[in-house]
């Protein structure tokens, strides 16, 4: 996905960059990559209205994930998050993301995050929710 531009995601997150981000190295450490993946995620669902974080019963599980680094990122730098489903199944969703530094055309990384749909209380697989797969269904790639 290094050579993906920004026009292959049909959803973007901005998130800056903090100061506490930086490691002893100078650039953002690469553990915050995720957080930034699962950040944006999550906050669509949320925006959307399909995800309540404290009262659905049905809700999203990570199973997966992976992250490759092409180039750094700093603080004070905003990163641009590009969402898109590259596979919707029954009971899972396979996101693509890719990490834009500020306005640069191409990522400085990117990666995939997997969800499962489970019932919360037992915590068995469920199929996607009706509302849940239609809001994922408009972030598909083309």
């Amino acid at each position: 996905m290094r050579d993906t531009p920004r026009s292959a995601f049909p959803h973007f997150m901005a998130l800056p960059t903090r100061w506490m981000d930086n490691d002893s190295y100078g650039h953002v450490n690469n553990v915050n990559y995720y957080s930034f993946f699962d950040t944006a995620v999550n906050r669509f669902l949320i925006d959307r209205g399909v995800l309540d974080i404290h009262k659905d019963e049905i809700v999203g599980f990570v199973v997966e994930t992976s992250c490759s680094y092409f180039s750094s990122i700093s603080f004070p730098d905003t990163i641009h998050v590009g969402v898109r489903v590259a596979k919707l199944g029954n009971s899972s969703v396979r996101y693509e993301l890719a990490l834009f530094r500020n306005d640069e055309p191409l990522p400085s990384a990117a990666g995939h995050f997997v969800h499962v749909y489970v019932d919360r209380p037992s915590g068995k697989s469920v199929p996607i929710p009706a509302p849940v797969r239609d809001v994922l269904a408009s972030l598909q790639a083309a």
